[in-house]
């Protein structure tokens, strides 16, 4: 079945068959991937994982005779979207397009593409994914696709960083990156002084709203561009994402375990959760309402795949530089609000999936979140049941009364209406899609985790 969202490069397409992923390469494209693959590019980007590899098979397809061949690169566990990252993900992803470029020119090849959705994260590390997305080097061309990168990468990067950390999520709104002039208008008069922001946001904005007014057509570049001067161009964008950080803030969510609850209630709640992943043992887990990831770990150091996501965009940033420090393989650390998941949008609304269109899988951990979701978004249990229930095989929940302090402080300022928020409702509308498995109360609180299991 060819992929949905393949449709816009005409060197070659994704498909699926048997549970495996394959791309074809049309002969359109033969020159360029015959040499990635003889001139050494493609081994050194493999060796060095900033490229995932590939085999080449056999297929039925081959007799298409505009398909010159097909192969199978390694399957991504999950696909995740730039709009879902933190800021350092981001920002990884960049200065990986950027490296995997200037090793591209020294084999006499350009990147075509500097899409953030050509970049995943695999073993805890962003890898390029597009293998047709190179092209044979032209002296007499600039990068095509630096005005891609700046839209991808650098604007987004920028207003995240001297503006505000969540207008990342404008990457959902544009899906080829953020317009340069937009970026341009939202940055302060200060922020435009940096030399680098200057020069390739300010100034490219400029400079793209004069070439639209002009008429005539721009003609071919008669003079070599140097392999200097592109090299001049990758180390002015490096130091522009580079020079990048978040300011020092705190959101009220990035410190909670520091903050809350016991030591008894943390070391009972962990002891209770490893002993639930010995009974399901899944392969795969969507740690929903994750904060920082303390108890994506447990999962993660079993060798389970976690997606470990929050809404909150500074305890996924926590979340990932824990993950990098330790060289984590198994977690991706995602930014998910559950109230308002990332939708199916794009072409036909079917070029990005949504979140649970990316599932199910085969446990779902939500812990400390019910509350939140009942209480705080006005989420009757019936709901938030049958949407575990479309995602998951076994379920890891946590239910808090209304006796808890963090439900009498999401209280404190509204009118308590939620008469139905008790320990029996909770599991009368839960037991119509999963049978509970273990109960217990955790100990230094009042509050109960359950493991269900899917009917």
């Amino acid at each position: 079945m060819r992929n949905p969202a393949s449709f816009r490069d005409p060197s070659g397409f994704v498909f699926h068959e048997n549970g495996k992923v394959f791309r074809t390469i049309s002969y359109t494209y033969k020159n360029d991937y015959d040499h990635l693959i003889s001139s050494g590019l493609y081994g050194e980007l493999v060796s060095k994982k900033m490229l995932v590899p590939h085999e080449e098979v056999e297929n039925d397809k081959l007799a298409d005779s505009d398909i010159y061949k097909i192969i199978q690169p390694r399957k991504v566990s999950f696909i995740s979207y730039p709009y879902e990252w933190c800021f350092s993900q981001l920002k990884d992803a960049a200065l990986l397009t950027l490296a995997v470029q200037e090793t591209a020119i020294r084999y006499g090849m350009s990147l075509k593409d500097a899409s953030a959705y050509n970049v995943q994260f695999i073993d805890g590390k962003p890898v390029l994914i597009d293998t047709l997305s190179f092209e044979l080097f032209d002296e007499h061309k600039p990068w095509i696709a630096y005005n891609q990168f700046c839209r991808h990468f650098a604007a987004p990067l920028a207003l995240m960083a001297y503006r505000n950390i969540d207008l990342g999520k404008l990457l959902m709104v544009y899906l080829d990156g953020i317009p340069l002039d937009l970026a341009s208008s939202l940055l302060s008069f200060k922020d435009k002084l940096h030399l680098w922001v200057l020069i390739h946001i300010v100034m490219h904005a400029r400079a793209q709203a004069k070439f639209a007014l002009k008429k005539s057509a721009i003609k071919e570049n008669k003079n070599k561009l140097s392999i200097n001067s592109h090299k001049r161009l990758i180390d002015s964008l490096r130091s522009l994402i580079s020079s990048l950080h978040l300011k020092e803030r705190t959101s009220i969510w990035n410190e909670y375990y520091e903050e809350n609850h016991t030591d008894e209630y943390y070391a009972h709640k962990k002891e209770l959760v490893t002993s639930f992943l010995d009974i399901a043992k899944p392969e795969n887990i969507w740690d929903l309402g994750a904060n920082t990831g303390l108890f994506s770990r447990i999962a993660a150091e079993r060798d389970i795949k976690v997606v470990s996501s929050d809404f909150d965009a500074r305890s996924v940033e926590m979340n990932y530089q824990m993950m990098k420090r330790s060289n984590e393989k198994n977690i991706l650390p995602l930014i998910v609000d559950l109230t308002n998941p990332s939708p199916a949008i794009g072409w036909g609304n079917s070029e990005r999936e949504s979140l649970l269109g990316r599932g199910p899988v085969d446990m779902v951990m939500a812990l400390a979140l019910v509350h939140h979701l009942a209480i705080g978004n006005n989420l009757p249990f019936s709901n938030i049941a049958e949407l575990f229930s479309k995602v998951c095989k076994w379920l890891i929940i946590e239910f808090v009364p209304k006796n808890d302090p963090k439900v009498k402080f999401l209280l404190r300022s509204r009118k308590d209406i939620f008469l139905g928020y008790d320990e029996e409702e909770f599991e009368t509308e839960f037991l119509k899609f999963f049978s509970i498995e273990q109960k217990n109360e955790i100990n230094g609180s009042r509050r109960k985790l359950y493991l269900m299991k899917k009917r």
